[in-house]
């Protein structure tokens, strides 16, 4: 029997769309790599222009006749825009839609994190209370599936008042063989242009306060005295909200994803150590490329990853420690395939099934 899926894109039109927007790109993918000819998937697009994340989707694209603040403003009362075929309709963030479709389909939100309680000094007031009503509505709405991407949120969720059975746990992927890495003069190309020679500690991610990036900085300079082999650091991502002062870091900006693989490659030791964070994505892609890793006992996607150095946060000379452990792992073919193996059951097809399991 056909069954049409209906996955919100309101993220992918965001000015950033952050780990959620490769959430909802990751998705689709995994969906379409099931190959399954009863299994229909539409894009809720809100209207304006298309981004590209957008664009490129394996999905057909199906535009709501509002622009996306209208849309998160009216989707929890009014499901504008969703199909009436629809068997299913998931909510990729909190926004919605949280209705809609044909009779008796089945209604999903995923949630990825309470970040706005977490670290309030990452969001504004108004966001704040956005993510405060939205929490009450999804706690409310009994006959809403709840699909939890980050470990330790199901006790949290059933804390405020959502019953267990209501939630489903949901694994996040890596894989993205679809592109390949940049080569290496590529890399080394794009470095010289920003006056990097040599090898590099590289940070993917957003730069914003609770990414701990001015900790990182310090801790950095005080464990290349020791470990030349470091090199550089630099920072590859957009600016998020909140200022961060960046030190001497090299700043990259936003990249392809072609250069980020060949960046993971690439750097001597990869570095997150985000003073809270929903799951983390940058870890496990670099781990997934073979990388050496150090990360904050605060990233959920690797906490049980024995092949990461896992530090302190809060400590300038935890991290700096663990930079020096990190670089002193083996870098051979062993150790890289060793790594890689160890988030090898994080792929977005393995995601799809998750999500097909609980939409039954």
């Amino acid at each position: 029997m056909k069954r049409t899926l209906t996955i919100s894109m309101d993220q992918l039109y965001r000015r950033q769309p952050g780990g959620i927007g490769t959430y909802v790109r990751g998705l689709v993918q995994g969906l379409a790599a099931l190959d399954d000819p009863n299994l229909e998937v539409l894009g809720l697009a809100p209207r304006g222009v298309v981004p590209r994340d957008a664009a490129e989707l394996p999905l057909h694209r199906v535009d709501a006749p509002l622009p996306l603040a209208l849309l998160t403003r009216l989707w929890p009362v009014w499901p504008l825009g969703v199909p009436r075929q629809s068997d299913v309709v998931h909510a990729t963030s909190m926004a919605g839609p949280y209705a809609g479709g044909a009779v008796g389909a089945v209604h999903s939100v995923a949630m990825h994190d309470l970040l706005w309680r977490d670290e309030p000094g990452a969001t504004t007031k108004s966001g704040i209370r956005f993510h405060e009503q939205r929490l009450r509505l999804i706690a409310r709405r009994v006959d809403l599936r709840v699909f939890v991407t980050a470990p330790g949120l199901r006790p949290r969720l059933i804390d405020e008042g959502i019953d267990p059975a209501r939630i489903h746990d949901v694994r996040l992927g890596v894989d993205d063989d679809g592109t390949d890495p940049a080569s290496e003069h590529d890399v080394r190309a794009l470095l010289v242009e920003h006056n990097v020679r040599g090898p590099f500690t590289l940070y993917a991610g957003t730069r914003e306060p609770r990414k701990n990036i001015e900790r990182l900085v310090a801790a950095h300079a005080v464990a290349r005295v020791a470990n030349r082999e470091l090199g550089d650091l630099v920072l590859v991502g957009p600016s998020g909200w909140g200022g961060v002062s960046t030190g001497r870091a090299t700043v990259l900006g936003l990249v392809s994803r072609a250069m980020l693989k060949g960046l993971y490659r690439d750097a001597a030791v990869v570095a997150y150590v985000p003073r809270a964070e929903g799951w983390g994505l940058p870890p496990v892609e670099a781990l997934h490329a073979g990388a050496r890793v150090v990360a904050s006992s605060t990233t959920p996607s690797v906490e049980a990853n024995s092949e990461v150095v896992h530090v302190d946060p809060l400590e300038v000379e935890s991290i700096a420690e663990g930079l020096a452990a990190a670089l002193a792992e083996g870098d051979d073919e062993a150790s890289v395939a060793r790594r890689r193996r160890s988030v090898a059951g994080l792929t977005w097809r393995n995601v799809a099934l998750d999500h097909l399991a609980g939409w039954r």
